[in-house]
């Protein structure tokens, strides 16, 4: 006796999953220029890797003699597969059935928990999560017969959270988000969404007129201007789906697989001695004037190598991955086109990013020309101290090596959040660098008021202290102290961070794991 007959029918009720919403619906969709959630995934993963589970869920229909006579998808597709020859766990909303909305049934697939968050904690591997779904509607609420309290359900982001200190978690946004996948994408440790195609929101237009009686479109509220540019909610931004599955490749590429691993070494053609002669004269004899950061970032990294976190978010700081003789670092520079100061939204960005880099056993390398938090009415009112003191308090709880090049400016408390207190306080200088609690300019001013009020020319001893300030804070003097542990050519700085990074990974073997914070956050 075969089981054919069986095996047959497993094979056709793939084939109907694979259909997705039916013709009409994927044309639609694919109209739009999206990609269908299998689609996706084929981009995205290895080639001929994905091995999907559940495939054969949704909802059927049979008559009167058990045969099945239709069947609808479960909306969500989820499965295994791998990215660079690492597993990774993937799962998406089928936007073409039911606009990706859940399907109600005892147990999930994905998309609000569920069983591919469960594979890749049990598994410890990333999670990669295509977010293209509406979250819950109230039609739900006639087919339950009554409503459900707020996650108090199978809905609950548990496990989401849990993930988050043990394994990679990437969201890209690749429809509309509202509600809970919406939540879901913030529970992630790097998000992307598409231009033009992608928007994310608490609540969608309806609910946002009806709650304040004013119409406003999907792409205002939010499309990328809003969710990446103005709010950061959303860490980057793609041109095209196609791009969008790249750049998640590539950021996975910087990250250990779990937090009780090191990051990927790659074979390094770009020789650790490089030393660029444009390095010593990159930055300008006035500390006026600016420079580009990520021109100088390039020159140290390998070539090819950086890849940066919120280039439009936060711009007084770039936030980037990169390598250095084939070794993940995490870079964090100050970017003295737009000032170098550190307001609210860069300090919110270097925390975080410090966080990322912390948890997944990424050294970190500031390129520090910071003159200081945002002074002014409107830095206070926005709470400058206490968010820029999370990334103080953060600091001081680093396991992972962290080295300070002092480029030029390095003042204040928001300088000293470039310091490694918690490790072995290691900082290396340029001869262009300068340090303090504020500079001299401004400190001369305050602390020797009276002096300079009694003078015959104030503006004269004004300048005389500076002068003599400034021969005291030369970096020169600093260095005789050991009081910055090495002055260096900036030709010199490739080498000298290889090495000394080189010199720190068998150590960084032994610290390895979920990283345990204590204290509450400012």
């Amino acid at each position: 006796m075969s089981w054919s007959a069986e095996i047959e029918e497993i094979h056709r009720r793939r084939r109907m999953a694979e259909e997705c919403g039916g013709a009409e619906a994927v044309a639609r969709h694919r109209a739009e220029g999206k990609l269908t959630v299998r689609e996706r995934i084929a981009r995205l993963l290895d080639a001929g890797s994905f091995q999907e589970v559940g495939k054969l869920a949704g909802h059927a229909r049979y008559d009167g003699s058990g045969r099945l006579t239709a069947f609808t998808p479960h909306p969500y597709v989820a499965g295994i597969g791998k990215i660079d020859g690492r597993p990774v766990a993937v799962g998406g909303e089928d936007y073409t059935i039911k606009g990706g909305a859940g399907s109600g049934s005892g147990r999930r697939k994905g998309g609000q928990g569920g069983f591919i968050e469960d594979l890749a904690a049990r598994y410890r591997v990333p999670l990669v999560n295509l977010i293209d779904g509406v979250g819950g509607s109230v039609e739900s609420i006639e087919r339950r017969g009554h409503t459900t309290f707020p996650g108090a359900g199978q809905d609950g982001f548990e496990r989401s959270v849990e993930l988050l200190g043990l394994v990679p978690v990437v969201s890209a946004v690749m429809g509309t988000a509202a509600g809970g996948p919406s939540g879901r994408a913030m529970l992630s440790h790097w998000t992307i969404m598409v231009k033009g195609s992608s928007q994310i929101f608490a609540a969608g237009p309806p609910v946002v007129e009806r709650a304040y009686g004013k119409k406003v479109g999907k792409d205002e509220l939010g499309g990328a201007q809003m969710a990446v540019d103005t709010a950061g909610t959303i860490d980057n931004a793609a041109d095209d789906e196609e791009d969008c599955l790249r750049q998640v490749r590539r950021f996975l590429s910087y990250l250990p697989t779990n937090v009780w691993e090191l990051p990927p070494q790659t074979r390094c053609d770009d020789p650790v001695d490089r030393c660029e002669d444009a390095l010593a004269d990159i930055v300008p004899k006035s500390a006026r004037q600016p420079y580009d950061m990520r021109r100088l970032i390039g020159l140290v990294a390998d070539r090819d190598s950086v890849f940066e976190i919120q280039p439009t978010f936060g711009r007084a700081v770039i936030t980037c991955f990169a390598r250095l003789g084939g070794t993940v670092v995490g870079v964090i520079a100050n970017n003295p086109t737009h000032g170098g100061v550190i307001d609210v939204k860069a300090a919110r960005k270097q925390t975080h990013f410090t966080e990322l880099c912390d948890t997944f056993n990424v050294p970190i390398v500031f390129l520090a020309d910071v003159p200081g938090f945002q002074i002014g009415m409107e830095s206070e009112a926005a709470g400058m101290l206490r968010i820029g003191m999370q990334g103080r308090f953060l600091g001081m709880q680093l396991t992972v090596p962290v080295y300070t090049v002092v480029v030029r400016k390095c003042y204040g408390m928001a300088g000293g959040s470039t310091v490694d207190r918690a490790g072995l306080n290691f900082k290396i200088a340029w001869p262009s660098a300068e340090w303090g609690s504020l500079p001299i300019e401004g400190g001369v001013k305050a602390a020797f008021r009276r002096e300079i009020e009694a003078a015959p020319d104030p503006a004269l001893r004004e300048r005389e202290i500076e002068a003599e300030m400034k021969q005291l804070a030369s970096p020169f003097r600093t260095a005789e102290a050991f009081a910055v542990e090495d002055l260096i050519d900036p030709r010199e700085t490739r080498p000298y961070l290889c090495r000394f990074l080189e010199a720190a990974w068998p150590g960084m073997r032994t610290r390895l794991g979920p990283k345990g914070r204590v204290g509450v956050r400012p």
